[in-house]
């Protein structure tokens, strides 16, 4: 028995050594971090407290220098659920953790306010509102910013656009979910992707083109290639055009050297820098290549959480 309680102790004991506590609610901005400015503090606090008075809604920032090992999802709960915010029966609370060193962030939201604050607007209020300042370091307009919308949201007068609709893509319309996000990759890095991509899919290409067994395999290995890098770094269009070049492109040239004679001679000549003979009842191809406000009196009204919201990283 005493063994099964010392391994026990030592098996939980480093649980419990990481888990993060969940600091004491004092205010509904605290920053943990003094990265802040105090007047900036300050006047969100006011704002935050404004919008309760009228609303009964309360709205809580928490600004941590890292979630020390735990889960994003798992910590926000839990202090959603140990603050308590939100009044009892009406669940009307929101939180918006920051953890800034694991450049992290998550919008908790009560059973309340699923409705209004839906995981979808908190995706694009973390997206669209936030995470292009805090890319910048500007972590104030980007709290100021997601406060805003979330109090727009909540009172229906903030929505998301309706997706972009690729359907003129037809079979290929499965590339916008690809193309999500390009917009934020620097244009240098898509020069440089673009100019790699290129070069290593130009070679197996050649060899697709110019093979005369082997290349038809390889062709078609090369499609959701010549698809998908095209429209993660240039969008949706730009993929589906450089697919259809890619695919349509190469197969007429293909079927010319299958289906025309002067097409078999070019073949058979080697046009991939080998030989394509028949010996013997049989024919081979060869070829050779190379290779927080510091202010108290604040605390919670009992509401409660389930896992609503949305979370988000820069």
């Amino acid at each position: 028995m005493q063994r099964i309680l010392i391994f026990s102790l030592l098996f939980f004991f480093p649980i419990l050594i990481q888990a993060k506590d969940v600091p004491t609610l004092k205010a509904r901005v605290m920053d943990e971090t003094w990265t802040l400015d105090p007047g900036f503090v300050s006047a969100l606090e006011r704002q935050l407290k404004d919008q309760e008075s009228k609303t009964s809604n309360q709205i809580a920032v928490l600004v941590v220098p890292s979630l020390d090992g735990e889960v994003l999802e798992e910590y926000s709960i839990k202090v959603a659920e140990e603050w308590k915010l939100g009044q009892k029966k009406k669940d009307n609370g929101v939180l918006l953790l920051i953890a800034l060193n694991d450049r992290k962030l998550r919008i908790e939201v009560g059973y309340g306010l699923e409705g209004s604050l839906t995981d979808v607007l908190c995706h694009h209020i973390i997206e669209k509102e936030m995470k292009p300042y805090f890319k910048k370091g500007d972590f104030e307009s980007g709290i100021q910013n997601g406060v805003n919308a979330i109090i727009d949201a909540i009172n229906g007068s903030y929505s998301a656009p309706p997706p972009e609709d690729y359907s003129h893509l037809g079979p290929l319309s499965f590339l916008g979910e690809i193309s999500e996000g390009q917009d934020e990759i620097p244009y240098q890095v898509k020069i440089f992707v673009s100019v790699f991509v290129l070069v290593l899919l130009g070679i197996f290409t050649y060899v697709a083109a110019n093979a005369p067994y082997i290349g038809w395999f390889i062709y078609f290995f090369l499609f959701p290639f010549w698809s998908i890098f095209p429209a993660a770094i240039h969008g949706a269009n730009i993929g589906a055009s450089v697919f259809l070049t890619y695919a349509i492109g190469i197969g007429l040239y293909k079927l010319y050297h299958l289906l025309t004679p002067h097409g078999r001679r070019r073949m058979k000549k080697g046009i991939f820098g080998g030989s394509y003979r028949s010996s013997g009842g049989g024919r081979g191809w060869s070829s050779s290549s190379g290779g927080g406000s510091r202010s108290g009196g604040f605390s919670g009204g009992g509401g409660s959480f389930g896992g609503g919201g949305s979370s988000g990283s820069w």
